[in-house]
């Protein structure tokens, strides 16, 4: 198998959807993933073959778990996150304060609308991106 990315070092702030499906196939390519999640919250099963070398729960609303990331973050090559748009920023953990601390840090941020543009600041979820689409209306009942 191709281990192009080996010794790259990836934080990932779990999520569902494509920051999980990103972090897999980084895996995969020989990147080391470090898996934060959620108190109480099991680590996403990638694949059998490409599970998160670490999985840690971290409670980013206290100051010790946002400390702790960070601390993950300086030793690593890359950030991955998908959470709400302002989220990371009102953690003090957004992309302003993470490269500027960090130089050369990668940091990825995946939104459903992008980074620019009248819907950059809403959440995405399937259901919107299918109806902003048009996508929707193709699968409704055939009575409505």
């Amino acid at each position: 198998m191709n281990q192009s990315l080996a010794g790259v070092r990836i934080i990932e702030f779990a999520a569902l959807g494509p920051v999980s499906h990103a972090t897999m196939l980084l895996t995969q390519l020989g990147a080391e993933v470090t898996q934060l999640r959620r108190p109480g919250t099991v680590p996403l099963a990638l694949s059998a073959t490409a599970s998160p070398a670490h999985s840690y729960e971290v409670d980013l609303k206290e100051e010790a778990g946002r400390e702790y990331a960070r601390e993950l973050i300086n030793s690593a090559d890359v950030l991955i996150e998908g959470f709400r748009p302002g989220a990371m920023e009102r953690l003090g953990l957004g992309p302003d304060e993470m490269t500027s601390s960090i130089p050369g840090l990668i940091y990825c941020r995946m939104t459903g609308w992008g980074q620019h543009g009248p819907l950059a600041q809403k959440a995405g979820h399937d259901i919107n991106f299918l109806a902003e689409t048009g996508a929707l209306s193709s699968i409704r009942n055939a009575h409505s």
